[in-house]
């Protein structure tokens, strides 16, 4: 049973750390070593924008393979999953592929930690 948490949390964390770090190296100017779509890249014509998405995809990879603040990263991460998957199913279809495993294993993570997030949904706070 362990396996079944531990394989998608390390898969999501390997993916958006590798993303992460190839992501630098097209800010770098260089070519990337997996394929990077175009349609993507041209939404991010204010380079800040990508490297604090690129720094967040980074830090969020390696917090889940060292399985550390893995409720607080898996928020982090679920408007840029959004982002990726509505992106390719909408824009560009070329890693429909890869965004729809990252937001099964995004929602099959958020499944399994639901009880850090339920306390958000109260109607009415103390005060």
């Amino acid at each position: 049973m362990n396996v079944i948490k531990s394989l998608p949390r390390l898969l999501l964390g390997f993916i958006f750390l590798v993303a992460g770090i190839n992501g630098y190296v097209v800010i770098l100017g260089l070519d990337p070593f997996i394929a990077t779509s175009p349609e993507a890249m041209a939404l991010f014509d204010f380079q800040y924008l990508l490297i604090a998405e690129k720094t967040l995809e980074i830090v969020c990879g390696a917090l889940l393979l060292f399985n550390r603040f893995v409720p607080l990263v898996l928020a982090v991460l679920s408007p840029i999953v959004a982002n990726i998957f509505l992106l390719h199913l909408f824009v560009d279809h070329s890693l429909l592929l890869l965004a729809i495993l990252i937001a099964i294993l995004h929602s099959y993570l958020l499944m399994i930690n639901r009880e850090y997030y339920i306390p958000l949904f109260v109607r009415k706070t103390r005060g």
